[in-house]
């Protein structure tokens, strides 16, 4: 039951009130005095909403391109899925008696176009329409079969159309007249287009809930998994398979989902992820084992699917002359990076990458370690740069021939350094198309400079020497080579 303007009317109706002349979208008086033992409840839209999409979740056993549809409907694309099941006969019959057994009652439709296969699952006799024969499907079914706005349909049944076949023939300028112009004008552009789409004229594109996974395998288990160690068991299977497939296409995923299908009509799932193309079922297993603990079987899991979302282009490796792994294999640092970012979280565990800036404190800065390499990279940079930098440029004394050159003596955290030798200066100049009202007076000369110790320092004197101007520039130091 739920409520418009104040009024109270039914959103939803059983079976046995339907039969006692209940109807949805009925004013709950006027359901009363029909019915007038009816028993209702207060409506929960988001409740049902959340229902629905995982529902939706669940019908990913049946293909990977699935959506609502509305408040009470689901879509899935079924293109190259049912087969699996024998037919197109035998998906619905799966499908509908899995629903039955949740209590779920459901009116199932497949057609060439989605708008077609709309009105066949709520106004057909018959659940599938058969290939190439959607005019012959439609043509029998009423007008509110193509999903048109009430006005519309009301519209057309005041006209004498009543039935979907009767649009057809019928010269698109005569229905434009008859519907008259301004308002009515657009409900005809309203009807001309659901017809386009139902008959295929017109496309009408659907989108998933998700992501469509790039390569999926998946197996149907003759009994519920309960326990770690079974569904382990079969996600050994499902990896190999998986590799299988991406060994022959000579690619790597990098972003997987392992989802499994619980008999309650719920799904669960678990995601790990890859710093680079990975085809190692047994590297990625000890990706999954640290995480399976995590998932929930319910009251068993009787399908399970790997869908691998993102994968990267992966050439043969050379193996090893004993007939080992490749070296790309053996990459220990990567597996590190990878065990650690699903464990921790990716974005706790980082690198830094390098930044297109001016600025040497701002030209690097914090990714997660799986993300892939800027356009930028350490390589590109003309000007040599410290290994180090310190957290904040430190100020020094120095000591130079002339105002404009290198220093040859400089005091850092109270220790006396003499310069030996001495490369620069590379002037850095403030980033003026980044900062408003950049201070020009700021500009930086860098220095490399040697101590007699053998130390490398990197400094930087902050302003030019201008006569009988202040202020005067300083110096710092801001970061150690070697």
């Amino acid at each position: 039951m739920g409520s418009d303007r104040g009024a109270l009317f039914l959103s939803a109706v059983t079976a046995a009130a339907r039969k006692r002349g209940v109807r949805v979208g009925q004013p709950l008086a006027d359901a009363k005095a029909i019915f007038p033992g009816l028993v209702t409840r207060p409506a929960e839209p988001d409740a049902d909403a959340k229902a629905l999409r995982g529902l939706a979740e669940w019908c990913g056993r049946y293909s990977p391109w699935v959506n609502t549809d509305g408040t009470d409907g689901l879509w899935l694309d079924i293109t190259g899925c049912a087969h699996l099941f024998g037919d197109e006969a035998g998906l619905i019959r799966d499908l509908t008696e899995r629903l039955r057994k949740l209590s779920i009652t459901a009116r199932p439709g497949i057609a060439d176009t989605p708008g077609a296969a709309w009105a066949v699952a709520r106004f057909g006799e018959e659940s599938i329409a058969p290939p190439g024969e959607t005019r012959e499907a439609l043509a029998e079914l009423p007008v509110e079969g193509l999903r048109l706005p009430k006005e519309a349909a009301l519209l057309l049944q005041r006209l004498g159309l009543q039935r979907i076949g009767q649009l057809y023939d019928l010269p698109r300028a005569t229905l434009a007249k008859r519907f008259g112009a301004g308002v009515k004008a657009q409900l005809t552009d309203a009807v001309l287009d659901r017809l386009d789409q139902a008959l295929g004229r017109k496309s009408e594109p659907v989108s998933p809930l998700g992501s469509v996974p790039a390569y999926r395998t998946y197996l149907r288990l003759a009994e519920p998994l309960i326990t770690r160690e079974a569904i382990e068991a079969v996600l050994g299977r499902l990896l190999e398979s998986l590799c299988e497939s991406l060994g022959q296409d000579h690619r790597g995923v990098r972003s997987l989902r392992l989802t499994g299908f619980r008999v309650d009509g719920t799904a669960v799932h678990l995601d790990i992820a890859t710093g680079r193309g990975v085809r190692d079922p047994a590297r990625l297993m000890r990706l999954f084992a640290e995480h399976l603990d995590e998932i929930d079987p319910g009251f068993g899991i009787d399908m399970m699917a790997l869908n691998a979302y993102r994968v990267d282009a992966m050439p043969p490796e050379q193996g090893t002359v004993d007939g080992g792994a490749a070296l790309a294999d053996r990459d220990e640092v990567g597996d590190l990076v990878d065990r650690l970012s699903n464990r921790l979280g990716p974005a706790r565990v980082y690198r830094l990458a390098p930044e297109e800036r001016h600025i040497p404190e701002r030209a690097e800065r914090c990714i997660p370690a799986q993300k892939e390499a800027a356009s930028a990279t350490w390589e590109s940079r003309k000007v040599q740069r410290p290994a180090r930098l310190l957290l904040r440029p430190e100020p020094v004394q120095v000591m130079a021939e002339v105002p404009e050159g290198p220093p040859i003596r400089f005091v850092w955290r109270h220790a006396s350094h003499r310069v030996v030798r001495a490369a620069g200066p590379e002037r850095i100049a403030p980033e003026w198309w980044l900062e408003e009202g950049a201070d020009f007076s700021r500009v930086r000369d860098y220095y490399r400079v040697e101590s007699e110790t053998g130390q490398s320092f990197w400094i930087y004197r902050e302003g030019l020497y201008q006569l009988g101007r202040e202020p005067t520039p300083r110096w710092f130091l801001h970061g150690l080579f070697g």
